[in-house]
C-alpha cells in the first residue's frame, strides 16, 4: 500500500463517511483505489473486484477483514501490513486493536477504523431489523 499523506487519510475518512463530493474528488486526483474501498465496504460487489484487479488486494483484505474475516487479519500481517490488520480489526469491534493504533501514535487510522466501524455496524443494524430492508 502506497503511503498517503495526513490530508489523504482524512478525506479518506469523510469519504467512508458518505461525503460523495470528497469521494469523487479522490477519485479524481489520483486515489481511486480509496474511492473503490468506500463503495466495497458497503457491499458492492464491483468495487471488491476493482480492488482485487486493479492491485490493492490489501485495501481489499482491509474491506473483509472489517467484517469479522480473521484469515483477511492474518494475511495482512503476513504480508506487512500490520497497521491495517489493527484497523480492520478495530473496524470489527475490537477495542484492544483501537487502543494499540492508539498507543503507536496512529490517530488517523483510529479514525479511518471507527468510521468502518460505523458503517459496518450500522449495515449489520439494518440486516437484524426484520422490518428494514438494507438500503447498501
Amino acid at each position: 500500500m502506497k503511503e498517503y499523506p495526513i490530508k489523504i487519510i482524512v478525506a479518506w475518512g469523510e469519504a467512508i463517511s458518505g461525503n460523495e463530493k470528497i469521494r469523487d474528488w479522490l477519485t479524481a486526483n489520483n486515489y481511486p483505489e480509496l474511492a473503490a474501498f468506500t463503495y466495497a465496504i458497503n457491499l458492492r460487489d464491483d468495487a471488491r473486484e476493482w480492488l482485487i484487479n486493479e492491485g490493492h488486494p490489501e485495501l481489499m483484505a482491509l474491506v473483509v477483514g472489517s467484517e469479522g474475516d480473521v484469515n483477511a487479519c492474518k494475511w495482512l500481517r503476513k504480508n506487512g501490513y500490520s497497521k491495517l490488520a489493527l484497523v480492520a480489526e478495530g473496524a470489527d469491534n475490537d477495542e484492544e486493536a483501537i487502543n494499540a493504533l492508539l498507543r503507536d501514535g496512529h490517530k488517523e487510522w483510529v479514525m479511518i477504523s471507527l468510521k468502518i466501524q460505523f458503517i459496518k455496524n450500522m449495515i449489520q443494524s439494518d440486516n437484524d431489523d426484520v422490518h428494514r430492508i438494507s438500503a447498501r
